[in-house]
């Protein structure tokens, strides 16, 4: 970006938060009380130290306490008071407080079928397109609260995914094992003025991440992919 002033490139990580205690496997979707485990406050001090050279000015989170405890070590760490959105919000599901997942039986429960006729949209949660609206909202916002410096916003794994996925014109309907999202990890965005010029994704807390969690998935540092003019 030669010729390029500062003040007009505006960097804004978005962050996924730490690992959940969550000992009953729940799909805990927007439930209140759901906190950070011991390992994913080592998750979040993590990504604090890794974000502590930065020129970070802004630091906010979803509502949801995981994603408020994540936040808040980056916070201290830049003196900074932590603000809120509710637009990082994760994405609302009906299938929140059960337990549902691939081969744990709840595609052969007669009652969640009408749930399941459109992965497009999708049925059972909120539009795609919806989290992309509100999602983009939440990082202009950001941008603009942080211009010509850094900003990092903590949310959900989801619409991190799904606006990411839109960014990068890629269609909204995918494979959730396929999401290059891991816990903690930030999906970076810069700007150009009003304008998102690269993607970057890395994964400062990898070493932390549970094994299962990261199965046939490659290590990514620095990745990043570049729009033209």
């Amino acid at each position: 970006m030669t010729g390029v002033r500062s003040e007009d490139v505006t960097v804004v990580h978005l962050m996924r938060h730490g690992e959940v205690h969550n000992p009953d496997g729940i799909l805990y979707g927007r439930r209140a009380g759901y906190h950070l485990s011991e390992l994913g406050r080592r998750m979040a001090d993590r990504v604090a130290e890794h974000l502590a050279g930065r020129d970070v000015a802004y630091v906010v989170a979803s509502p949801l306490e995981r994603a408020q405890e994540t936040a808040e070590p980056i916070a201290r760490t830049h003196d900074l008071s932590l603000a809120t959105d509710e637009r990082l919000i994760e994405a609302a599901n009906v299938f929140e407080g059960k337990t549902f997942g691939v081969g744990d039986g709840a595609l052969r429960k007669p009652g969640n079928w009408r749930h399941l006729t459109n992965p497009f949209r999708p049925s059972w949660g909120e539009p795609y397109v919806e989290q992309v609206v509100r999602m983009m909202g939440a990082l202009g916002a950001a941008r603009d609260a942080a211009r010509g410096r850094e900003a990092v916003c903590v949310s959900h794994q989801l619409p991190i995914w799904i606006v990411r996925s839109f960014v990068e014109q890629r269609r909204l309907w995918h494979d959730p094992r396929r999401r290059q999202c891991t816990l903690a990890s930030l999906t970076t965005f810069t700007y150009q003025g009003d304008r998102i010029v690269s993607v970057g994704y890395s994964e400062p807390a990898r070493d932390l991440v549970p094994a299962h969690l990261l199965a046939g998935a490659k290590p990514v540092k620095g990745k990043s992919k570049a729009f033209g003019a």
